[in-house]
């Protein structure tokens, strides 16, 4: 690490580093460390984040009032996705009225059933475990890629899509709050084309802010878009790593702690570029085994397109 870097950028490739580093098709736990992601709070542009409570709402949230994210990045990305010029793929999915103006934290259900999702940056390090212990299990899943993890990892991309819904998670990772309407638009409409192009399959109406980090403004054009925004109930934290204070035994109980109907889980495809521990991987095999036996099963976000 060099010495001009600040103790906050430190904590943005821990959490970037989750969602995925960069590295190629071929899933490796030894991957090389993935780019910059979340940072501490930048108090200069409001925006409001989907928590991470280990107890959900009994009813999606209302619209967002704007506050300051948790975990948003100091600066925009250096990489985002310029405004595209090509012509705009056309989506015949229609936003359902449930997914308009809020980021939804819980699914709209009082059945025993749970949705794990996990988020792909530029690599997959944990992707062929988790590939693995779902198809051995038969649990279904979603999963939220950026547009250059779909780029660099087609083979993977192709395979999730085969597990469950593959959402947008932007091209490029960055804050959108700090983002104009035309860099936003930008984002969705590069990763779309990469998503569709790889899986055969439409990403709407399913999109997870970067970080988290959302305002009123970007909610609007999010949805303006066909997207719905989902956030989670719960976020296992598998991306600290063993180095950032966690173990399997930490994010299964803390993932089974939030427990309830409806629970969406936040999981990850990569590795923590400090340890390059997979911990969601590691732990995924007891958080299923551990809901089997409270008699929960589990659901995809698909759930909502009724």
């Amino acid at each position: 690490m060099r010495s001009g870097w600040t103790a906050s950028a430190a904590v943005a490739l821990l959490a970037l580093a989750a969602c995925g580093g960069p590295g190629p098709d071929a899933v490796s736990s030894t991957s090389s460390p993935p780019p910059a992601g979340a940072t501490t709070p930048n108090t200069s542009a409001p925006r409001t984040t989907a928590p991470s409570t280990d107890v959900p709402p009994t009813a999606p949230p209302p619209a967002p009032t704007p506050t300051t994210a948790t975990r948003p990045p100091t600066a925009p990305s250096t990489t985002t996705a310029p405004r595209p010029t090509t012509p705009r793929p056309t989506s015949t999915t229609t936003l359902p009225a449930a997914l308009r103006g809020v980021v939804l934290t819980t699914l709209p259900t009082s059945s025993r059933v749970v949705a794990l999702t996990f988020d792909g940056g530029a690599g997959s390090q944990g992707a062929a475990a988790i590939l693995a212990t779902l198809r051995a299990e038969k649990v279904p899943a979603s999963f939220f890629v950026t547009g250059t993890f779909a780029t660099a990892n087609p083979t993977t991309t192709r395979s999730l899509a085969a597990v469950g819904p593959v959402g947008n998670h932007s091209w490029s990772h960055p804050d959108f709050t700090s983002l104009s309407a035309s860099a936003i638009d930008g984002e969705l409409v590069r990763t779309h084309a990469a998503i569709a192009s790889t899986t055969g399959a439409d990403p709407h109406p399913f999109f997870r802010f970067p970080y988290g980090a959302y305002d009123p403004r970007t909610l609007t054009l999010v949805n303006g878009e066909g997207y719905g925004a989902i956030g989670w109930t719960t976020d296992s934290l598998g991306w600290k790593g063993t180095s950032g204070g966690m173990s399997v035994d930490a994010v299964v109980a803390r993932v089974l702690g939030g427990r309830a109907p409806g629970q969406i889980v936040l999981m990850h495809l990569g590795a923590n570029p400090d340890d390059g521990t997979t911990l969601d991987a590691d732990a995924l095999p007891r958080i299923i085994a551990g809901y089997r036996a409270a008699g929960y099963g589990f659901v995809t976000l698909n759930l909502l397109r009724r």
